[in-house]
């Protein structure tokens, strides 16, 4: 699984230079600004995510340094009524499609800030490591049985491919040809555990071919070769007539998982060592593939950005991620969204508990509660 392997569609070197000579990138100036803007916006809102972390705001935090490239290649090619499903360190699709106050408001801990999530056409933030692909597969499904053209794109890490959950949803999604597109973010490491000890495959997207649908292996750290990629897989998935691929049994095979080859340039999350398991000269290696500079160095030398405009590009960002920030901290929670979920009928006792809180609030306010 080299980085440096030939079947990796990759469009820039490691310094942002194109691989072909008269290579034109498939997005316009401004759709290419605004994508360097994104993943700006995205790195300053992890530093500042695990800052806040360390201050004991929010709650454990998956950093996606490194990955922003596969993260907004894959949001760009969608449609507005396209849907997401992610795991929990893809918050590149929460940024791209809105919400970032609410999305905050969640990691500090407000259960409403998660529930917003679907007004966007983003599925709620998925914990169990793969469990949410049977989901986006069932959802990708209805979509065809409805008639629509809406695909379902499904982000997860490589170590997912060792439950048992993406086999079945992937092999579902076969069998009925349903409209999806799956989004393997191998990053090399599934917190501990290096890649080449979660499958004895020669890759992770070979594992198609036993589903009957393509598997593809991008760089994940080229924004733009992802950006093709996705386009091609997204094409194919929302359109019935598209030829089927070799070895689909003549029929119109709509699904493609994609490998996206990336790295974390973090720990897995804040409540994780990654000393204990790598080295730095290994995360230097491939910080010199960071998808930012990289991305950077090419739309400078299409005179698309200059010194000018990414300052005002890096006092936006900030500025943006602030506000966010600011607004989900004034938002007031509600106590009683402890009880809101736990079942889908509030049981006796449950009932109780909520009655028992609400006594102490009229009693002693909302400031007494931690007192007790």
């Amino acid at each position: 699984m080299d980085f440096e392997d030939a079947d990796l569609h990759r469009r820039l070197d490691a310094d942002g230079r194109p691989l072909e000579d008269g290579y034109e990138p498939p997005l316009a100036e401004d759709r290419l600004r605004e994508l360097y803007r994104d993943m700006q916006l995205s790195r300053h809102f992890d530093e500042r995510m695990i800052s806040l972390q360390r201050q004991g705001r929010v709650g454990t935090y998956a950093s996606s340094a490194g990955q922003e490239g596969s993260q907004f290649g894959s949001m760009y090619a969608l449609a507005e009524d396209d849907w997401v499903f992610y795991q929990y360190r893809e918050h590149g699709s929460v940024i791209d499609r809105g919400g970032l106050a609410d999305y905050v408001r969640y990691w500090m801990g407000q259960e409403a800030g998660n529930a917003t999530l679907t007004d966007h056409h983003v599925a709620p933030l998925n914990i169990s490591i793969g469990s949410h692909v049977p989901h986006a597969t069932g959802m990708a499904w209805a979509s065809k049985l409805r008639g629509d053209d809406a695909v379902v794109v499904c982000h997860f890490g490589e170590g997912a491919t060792s439950e048992g959950d993406f086999h079945e949803g992937a092999n579902f999604a076969g069998v009925f040809d349903v409209p999806a597109v799956f989004v393997c973010n191998n990053n090399n490491w599934a917190i501990s555990v290096p890649a080449e000890a979660q499958t004895a495959s020669r890759s992770f997207a070979a594992k198609a071919e036993a589903y009957g649908f393509p598997g593809v292996r991008v760089d994940g750290m080229d924004p733009l070769a992802t950006y093709e990629v996705l386009t091609e897989a997204v094409d194919r998935a929302r359109d019935p007539d598209a030829s089927p691929p070799e070895g689909a049994g003549g029929r119109a095979t709509r699904p493609t998982l994609v490998e996206a080859v990336q790295y974390r340039f973090g720990a897995h999350t804040t409540a994780d060592d990654p000393s204990v398991y790598r080295d730095d000269e290994e995360v230097e290696r491939w910080k010199r593939w960071d998808p930012i500079p990289r991305l950077e160095a090419y739309l400078r030398g299409r005179g698309t950005l200059d010194d000018e405009s990414i300052d005002a590009i890096e006092a936006e960002v900030e500025r943006e991620v602030a506000e966010a920030i600011d607004r989900a901290t004034a938002a007031e929670p509600d106590p009683e969204d402890l009880f809101s979920d736990a079942y889908a009928e509030p049981t006796e006792r449950v009932q109780k508990q909520r009655a028992y809180l609400r006594q102490l609030r009229e009693e002693y306010g909302d400031g007494a509660l931690s007192e007790e």
